[in-house]
């Protein structure tokens, strides 16, 4: 485990009440080593995005153990909240704050540090991601890929230990889902970010995860 900065093991979530349960991660286990990018694919229903809200503390987990980078974060008795699971977090949606610009946007989760660093970082990610002419720029005066970028740049300012990707080029059209998968894929690389995509589509697994994890009714069927 000590190579790996995310670690799945034996993991079981599901929905329900006590009388008819809804199993979806059954006995899933998962191992992402320190900057590897890796991807969950699937088709819709396999468990997926249940893994990902698991990893993220958003679902509870009944059997198994999460570990973020050599730390227990879910297992028996053992649930820690999505604040201190030193995880970042990309939607399909993008999620920017409308009313802060994309400079504002990046900063947001640094608001603990010193302003100065915080000036700093800010300019090192947008140089990352090739938009530092647009920091005073407002997410409705961005295109779609500039404002995923940006998302993208906020989810790394704090360093977590593991980026999760939840279908984060779905809403684009196919050239530019292309191009983008290729943007974020290099900005993950350069960063040296461990990462793990989600996502349906083979083409986009193919081009942006060096670790493909293919899933069936909650399981692993091979790598």
């Amino acid at each position: 485990m000590s190579d790996s900065t995310l670690v799945l093991d034996n993991v079981y979530v599901s929905y329900g009440n006590k009388h008819q349960r809804n199993h979806v991660l059954n006995g899933f286990s998962l191992h992402i080593a320190a900057g590897e990018n890796g991807c969950l694919l699937g088709a819709s229903g396999c468990g997926k995005t249940t893994a990902l809200r698991a990893i993220a503390g958003f679902e509870p987990v009944e059997k198994g153990t999460i570990h973020v980078g050599g730390r227990c974060v879910a297992g028996p008795h053992i649930h820690l909240p999505p604040e201190q699971r030193n995880v970042g977090m990309v939607f399909q949606d993008y999620a920017l704050f409308p009313h802060l610009t994309a400079a504002q946007n990046v900063a947001f989760g640094l608001r603990k540090q010193p302003k100065d660093q915080q000036q700093a970082r800010v300019q090192q990610l947008l140089n990352l991601v090739e938009l530092s002419t647009l920091a005073e720029r407002f997410p409705h005066e961005m295109s779609g890929g500039q404002q995923q970028r940006i998302a993208l740049a906020r989810a790394l300012a704090p360093q977590p230990a593991v980026l999760l990707l939840d279908e984060p080029l779905s809403s684009l059209d196919p050239d530019s889902r292309k191009r983008l998968g290729q943007e974020v894929r290099d900005i993950l690389r350069a960063a040296g970010q461990t990462a793990l995509l989600v996502t349906h589509s083979e083409d986009e697994a193919q081009l942006m995860a060096n670790k493909i994890c293919y899933l069936k009714e909650g399981r692993l069927l091979e790598e």
